[in-house]
């Protein structure tokens, strides 16, 4: 029975440790983000020193692409740089912070990239308009409802594919891939889908 007291104890007490140096990670990385607001180029440095990789595997894991992930991670840090006096410790930790920074900038690549799924498409030319894209409506809370309703409308699959191509990255070859059919079936899937939710919403 003291053994396994003992044993408790230690537990307990590892655990507390561990739950210590978290906090004073954190504490470690707000100030540095701050002396990053007075534009303190140490703290900046040491700031990348133990963040860079972290965000760099967030990238990654978004753009699934090591090129395009190193751009964006110095894009990230371009920004931490500029814009570290918006940080506000009492709303969100560092990491936090600098993790939607990371998410953030990947979005907008992903975006970028969208762009280029149409440009081999000359059939349906009203598609590339200056109507917003199904990814920038969902990203205006007052359409996000309307829009699901709309995306309810789609099949199954098609409703799936639209989803992953727009929130996750996915390209056409990717998704069709997944969805175990040939890649004009998929082309014919976004195109169809992209106009009935386009008429939805209008």
């Amino acid at each position: 029975m003291m053994d396994t007291s003992r044993n408790d104890r230690a537990e307990d007490a590892g655990l507390t440790a561990d739950a210590d140096a978290d906090a004073r990670r954190r504490q470690h990385l707000t100030r540095l983000l701050l002396q990053t607001r007075d534009h303190d180029k140490a703290a900046f440095a040491e700031l990348y020193r133990l963040t860079s990789s972290k965000l760099f595997g967030t990238c990654l894991r978004m753009l699934r692409d090591r090129g395009e992930a190193e751009d964006i991670l110095q894009e990230v840090y371009v920004t931490v740089w500029q814009r570290a006096s918006t940080f506000d410790p009492s709303r969100s930790s560092a990491m936090t912070w600098l993790v939607t920074l990371a998410r953030n900038r990947s979005i907008d690549r992903l975006r970028q990239h969208r762009e280029s799924l149409w440009d081999d498409d000359e059939s349906e030319p009203e598609i590339a308009d200056d109507t917003p894209s199904p990814a920038a409506l969902a990203e205006q809370s007052q359409q996000r409802q309307r829009l699901e309703r709309c995306l309810e409308q789609l099949g199954a699959p098609q409703r799936e594919a639209v989803r992953a191509a727009f929130f996750s990255g996915a390209t056409y070859s990717e998704l069709a891939e997944r969805a175990s059919v040939p890649l004009g079936t998929m082309k014919s899937w976004i195109r169809r889908s992209l106009i009935q939710l386009k008429g939805c919403l209008e």
